[in-house]
């Protein structure tokens, strides 16, 4: 199948369920288009306009449930499906996306970054949730002090306020 990396935005917040066998599954409404600077006005056009759904299983979809919402500007990677389905007698067909990784833009998000528990165990945890915070979920609101342990951490009570480099 192919394969689409690129940049987007959610139109709307995913939506996670759970199947009959428990596994997650979220579904996530993005949309791309071409931006570009209009030289002759000097003001940003929108372009064309794909809009597609992806679909993330497992311990990636409970990620994107707590870490994305809608607005965000994602980097997707994914391979390009078609969802064929019959209502009232008729056959439709749209592309999907089903994503592979997806993660916000950092350059319009703040994201603490820990290790995903769960993850570690190679996502087998059949929909249980862990108590720590999950592997690229974006905190909203920045830690207070850095970690005790990281040998970047910028310390001012101690005098200086660079790396000990």
């Amino acid at each position: 199948m192919p394969t689409l990396t690129g940049v987007g935005r959610l139109t709307a917040d995913p939506e996670l369920r759970f199947t009959q066998s428990q596994k997650a599954v979220v579904s996530v409404p993005l949309a791309f288009n071409s931006r570009r600077l209009n030289k002759q006005t000097n003001e940003w056009e929108d372009g064309d306009v794909f809009y597609i759904r992806g679909t993330a299983w497992e311990r990636l979809a409970e990620n994107v449930a707590e870490t994305l919402a809608r607005g965000m500007e994602v980097m997707v990677t994914g391979e390009i499906r078609t969802e064929s389905w019959e209502k009232d007698g008729v056959k439709h067909e749209r592309p999907a996306l089903l994503i592979r990784s997806i993660a916000p833009n950092l350059a319009y998000a703040v994201a603490t970054v820990s290790k995903d528990a769960a993850g570690q165990q190679n996502g087998q945890n059949s929909g249980q949730r862990s108590a720590h915070p999950q592997q690229g979920q974006v905190q909203r609101s920045r830690p207070s002090s850095p970690p005790q342990d990281d040998p970047w951490a910028v310390d001012q009570q101690a005098g200086y306020n660079e790396p000990p480099f």
